[in-house]
């Protein structure tokens, strides 16, 4: 498109005549929301606005087919949406992320950029509309109400995916520490207090666990966003929509995505209700509790290193003071940290706006999309700096953890079943009261011999499940 500087054109709407670049790709309603909401000072997620773009692909493939939309119109909106998703026409998706009108702003920045590239594929002017019109041709047959949640559904399937796929890099991660640290014995905390001997293996198996299970559940939970409402237009009743188009569109968004979509069965429910995306918020944020909890132990176990717990070496990735020579922070973990308190934040956000729907729709839509999206995103890029800037990383110092059970009188936990609680309870005290070791005083008491003490006190011994007769793990 190109426009002497200082070119304008008029386009008008219900509110009357408006003044747009003669060379801008958008429309008026375009202009009216970027003028009405300067709020976030970002525009929609560009996942959303590419579902979008995919919504618009398969409703004019659909209404093609059905014959409602004349095939030079319809291959020139498809082509517009082509180049739209090969990212070649830059006006589109420009709206603030938050905006009033249930996502009317969006839908229509998208109509008007697809319509006004089909006018100039078939020869005509941005702003002509006569070959291509925004409302008549590109949202044919639709609503706001119905293309966008749909186009909600579709991105935020997207990104499970995309997270799902880092979710799983992350827990090889840490099941593969959990293998190079099985012989590392330290001692296990509980309530920040010496509790009995542990495998540095067998805790980093508890964090490979934790997110195995992330996982699981984000993989599942792509089904509670499979079902769509596309179709039902304003209310879910499918109102200027034909039967042919209602009950072929979906099946042709599900080709163009490649995503298990249906039909809701009953549209009414599917376009005022937004449960199913707090269901996934909520997953979200278990996946959000799991990273805090767990970058909060590394932390913890690499504290120090010299005055601290020191047992974890993480990867020095940036200086970590202005003023304190040879401080290296533990940025990574705190970086996934904070990534975390957002994410459990914004599932508050989805919550709230899910239950701010009325009657018939859903008008914080687009909060609840951004917080949501959002979400995804933030937990997809903390998993990812996660594994590759700290956990695969991560060396173990088997001298601190060495010097911690050596020092703790309780690795006496471990001799329970072979020397007896009010034994243990002794050996406990003696090494209170004077510093010597447990193994020292256990052998002065002459309570276990030298081999037997170091096979209950060995690495096989603290990891086997459970005791075996006389004591024997």
């Amino acid at each position: 498109m190109t426009a002497c500087a200082g070119e304008v054109r008029v386009e008008r709407d219900l509110l009357g005549e408006l003044s747009l670049p003669s060379d801008a790709s958008y429309g008026v309603h375009t202009a009216r929301a970027l003028a009405n909401f300067p709020l976030a000072g970002r525009p929609v997620h560009p996942e959303l606005t590419r579902a979008l773009v995919l919504v618009k692909r398969a409703c004019a493939r659909t209404n093609m087919e059905t014959g409602h939309l004349p095939l030079h119109v319809g291959e020139a909106v498809v082509a517009a949406c082509d180049e739209a998703l090969d990212g070649r026409l830059p006006e589109i998706g420009i709206t603030d992320a938050l905006q009033g009108g249930a996502g009317t702003s969006a839908n229509m920045n998208v109509n008007e950029v697809l319509a006004n590239r089909g006018e100039e594929i078939l020869g005509g002017r941005p702003g002509d509309y006569a070959r291509v019109h925004p409302i008549h041709h590109v949202n044919l047959h639709q609503s706001t109400n119905d293309v966008f949640p749909t186009a909600v559904k579709v991105a935020a399937i997207t990104l499970l995916r995309r997270l799902e796929k880092s979710l799983a890099a992350l827990q090889t991660a840490f099941q593969d520490k959990e293998r190079e640290f099985s012989g590392v014995v330290k001692m296990g905390r509980t309530q920040l207090q010496d509790a009995c001997p542990i495998t540095l293996g067998a805790e980093f198996s508890a964090y490979g666990e934790a997110i195995s299970r992330d996982r699981w559940r984000v993989f599942k939970c792509e089904e509670r966003l499979r079902v769509v409402n596309l179709g039902g237009t304003a209310v879910g009743t499918g109102i200027t929509a034909p039967r042919d188009y209602i009950f072929l569109v979906v099946e042709r968004l599900r080709e163009d995505t490649g995503l298990g979509l249906s039909r809701a069965d009953n549209l009414v429910d599917a376009t005022q209700n937004a449960d199913s995306f707090v269901e996934v918020s909520g997953i979200l944020k278990a996946v959000a509790v799991n990273l805090l909890k767990i970058s909060s132990d590394l932390r913890l176990l690499a504290s120090g290193p010299r005055a601290g717990l020191g047992e974890l070496m993480l990867p020095e990735v940036q200086a970590g003071s202005s003023i304190m020579p040879g401080k290296v922070n533990p940025v990574i973990c705190e970086a996934v940290g904070q990534a975390a308190l957002r994410v459990m934040a914004l599932d508050g956000l989805v919550a709230s706006a899910a239950m701010s729907g009325q009657l018939e729709l859903n008008a914080f839509l687009p909060l609840l999309a951004d917080a949501l999206l959002e979400s995804l995103s933030l937990l997809d890029a903390a998993c990812l700096m996660f594994r590759s800037r700290c956990v695969e990383g991560i060396s173990a110092d088997a001298a601190a953890c060495e010097e911690h059970v050596h020092r703790s009188w309780a690795t006496v936990v471990a001799l329970v079943p072979a020397i007896g609680y009010d034994a243990a309870v002794e050996v406990a005290r003696q090494v209170r009261e004077t510093g010597a070791t447990v193994p020292q005083v256990v052998l002065e008491r002459g309570l276990l011999s030298a081999p037997e003490l170091r096979r209950l006190l060995s690495a096989e011994a603290m990891t086997v499940l459970g005791q075996g007769r006389e004591g024997r793990p």
